[in-house]
């Protein structure tokens, strides 16, 4: 007999199948976002699988209830990946993530981003692009060239707390995140990453803003250039460790 969903991860992934249905013509409506964050705020570790997160098995493979392939040593530190569903509208997965691990700088083009923290504490540092592209081109060392962003969010969120969004073009789309604590994060995306519909996933590299000539924008209205950043594209970095898990929470019925 095969066990069914407790209705917080079931009712999300059918909200999301709802919201974010192929028939859309726009983006989801402000309220559409707002009913998915609401019931993302009432799911916690149990409800995926996971404890709390402060109990690992005796050989450092992570969390209860996610079995992991490619085991490491437990001093390797790789953050986890559980997909929880992966489809052409949407992805719901998971992160889980060691104390001071890193998820670099990186975009969601033309995506809307919804982040829940279900355990542990994590650091969140994000940008959005200034509009127009403000482009400089560099001499010399260091980056070719670097365009001009905004600081959008530089907070620690511990569990339990509300759902952040991103969306295409605010909320901070390009985002960073350093697990203080160990700690865990329920994703949804969509559109998922598709390279071939151009929504490819870019790393990058902040500079302060003094650190290369500014344009008006990083004066503008008086405000202080802490608030801007200086961003290039660089390379997925080589110290990203990641490793794949498989989700052994509650079945989803798709």
């Amino acid at each position: 007999m095969t066990k069914s969903s407790p209705p917080s991860i079931q009712a999300l992934y059918d909200l999301c199948k709802k919201t974010f249905a192929p028939s859309a013509t726009r983006p989801p409506s402000s309220l559409a976002i707002n009913k998915l964050c609401s019931l993302l705020d009432t799911i916690g570790p149990a409800d995926v699988g996971l404890d709390d997160g402060n109990k690992e098995n005796d050989r450092g493979h992570g969390p209860l209830g996610i079995k992991l392939f490619n085991r490491a040593s437990r001093w390797a530190q790789p953050i986890t990946y559980v997909d929880l569903h992966e489809g052409e509208n949407f992805t719901m997965c998971m992160f889980c993530f060691p104390a001071s691990s890193v998820i670099p700088l990186h975009d969601h083009p033309g995506m809307t981003v919804l982040s829940k923290v279900l355990y542990g504490s994590l650091h969140v540092k994000a940008y959005d692009w200034i509009e127009p592209a403000n482009i400089q081109k560099i001499k010399g060392a260091g980056p070719a060239t670097v365009r001009l962003a905004k600081l959008a969010v530089d907070e620690v969120l511990t569990a339990p707390c509300s759902t952040s969004v991103l969306y295409p073009k605010s909320g901070g789309n390009l985002h960073s995140f350093t697990a203080i604590t160990p700690c865990a994060v329920l994703d949804i995306l969509a559109p998922p990453y598709d390279e071939v519909a151009g929504r490819k996933c870019t790393y990058y590299q902040d500079y302060p803003c003094n650190s290369f000539p500014t344009g008006e924008d990083g004066h503008e209205n008086g405000v202080e250039n802490v608030e801007y950043a200086w961003l290039a594209e660089i390379n997925t970095p080589e110290d990203l460790y990641m490793r794949s898990g498989v989700y052994e929470g509650p079945p989803i019925q798709t």
